[in-house]
């Protein structure tokens, strides 16, 4: 089984009333990746995978698989298979019934329907459960049926509206990395739709994070890490210090007491500028007893002990508060709290954001 179909959305807009659902949505996914439309409820990312799947007729703009426009197609026309959050399984069928059902209304012959049935459960590891009903199976299990019962139908485009929110954590976990073993053994074309930034980061080759309608921002995961473009970008995907300074000559920023090298496509004439710093890039080092550029000392407020990494919260001078993440070492003594320490920042590790 393979299919890979490129998607490409054009301009895509769609209003409920007063309300702007989707707004001026334009993007690109190559064939045989995984987009995953990351974003809080209500930003617009279901109404997108409803559109592309033909539930939802756009107000304007254009879908299209492999060239073809699909803007108008209906549903069934479009070559899309959709896994809901809820898995949608038919409770008096078992579950070859269910993962054949989509062959049958094809009205494919029996021996090829049971050949392709048989193929698709192998593949999610189910063969064992065909003949039990969906009250039979384990969340795990029913997800797993609601996706072979996607992929049996070879489609040229799979789409996943929050699957893994009816799993527990360690379960959720265990199924993220197994729909991406999947859907890259298969080359599928994906999206997925999901308000997990831990998720679409695990999943996607590319991650689209939405607000109020629009993409804020859409990249590789790592890259969407390493350099949010906005203060909501770097909030979402992840814990962010977020630092404003006042811009200084000779490319300097000037935060809180002590001033830093600015990061770089720094050029701007605004006179303040924002960055983004994770806390893992922030560096802990012995208190500065006078002001070296780049390093500021402070006092440790509060520990918190993770097991393989620690957590501080460095109170500067004027106030303000930095997120520190180390991992912790072999014979490793954590800080304590009320402890003196130097706080370096590395321009290099360092996000400029645009709002």
């Amino acid at each position: 089984m393979t299919a890979a179909g490129a998607l490409v959305l054009r301009g895509l807009r769609k209003r409920y009333g007063d309300a702007i659902a989707v707004d001026d949505v334009t993007l690109s996914v190559p064939g045989g990746a995984l987009l995953a439309l990351l974003g809080p409820s209500g930003c617009g990312k279901t109404t997108i995978l409803r559109s592309i799947a033909g539930f939802v007729a756009p107000d304007a703009g254009r879908i299209e698989l492999d060239g073809q426009d699909v803007t108008t197609m209906a549903p069934e026309k479009r070559g899309t298979a959709m896994v809901f959050q809820n898995y949608a399984l038919f409770p008096h069928m078992d579950v070859a019934g269910n993962v054949g059902f989509g062959l049958r209304m094809r009205r494919m012959k029996r021996r090829e329907i049971a050949e392709r049935v048989a193929e698709a459960l192998a593949l999610v590891r189910l063969a064992e459960f065909a003949d039990r009903y969906p009250s039979q199976l384990s969340g795990g299990q029913q997800q797993r049926a609601a996706l072979a019962r996607a992929i049996v139908t070879e489609p040229r485009l799979l789409l996943l509206d929050e699957p893994f929110g009816a799993l527990d954590q360690n379960l959720r976990e265990t199924m993220q990395v197994e729909l991406r073993k999947l859907q890259q053994r298969l080359g599928l074309t994906a999206v997925v739709v999901t308000h997990d930034q831990q998720e679409a980061m695990i999943l996607a080759d590319l991650v689209a994070v939405m607000r109020a309608g629009h993409i804020e921002q859409m990249a590789a995961p790592v890259e969407l890490y390493d350099r949010p473009a906005t203060r909501f970008v770097a909030g979402f995907i992840g814990a962010a210090n977020i630092l404003s300074g006042r811009r200084e000559g000779a490319g300097l920023l000037r935060i809180a007491d002590n001033a830093m090298t600015m990061p770089a496509g720094a050029a701007s004439a605004r006179d303040t500028a924002t960055i983004a710093v994770r806390p893992e890039a922030v560096e802990l080092v012995a208190p500065c007893a006078q002001a070296i550029l780049g390093t500021w000392t402070g006092t440790i407020g509060f520990v918190t002990n993770l097991g393989g990494r620690i957590h501080y919260e460095v109170a500067l001078a004027d106030g303000t508060t930095l997120t520190v993440e180390e991992t912790r070492l072999a014979g490793h003594r954590p800080r304590g709290r009320g402890e003196c320490v130097g706080v370096r920042l590395d321009p290099a590790r360092c996000a400029l954001l645009a709002d």
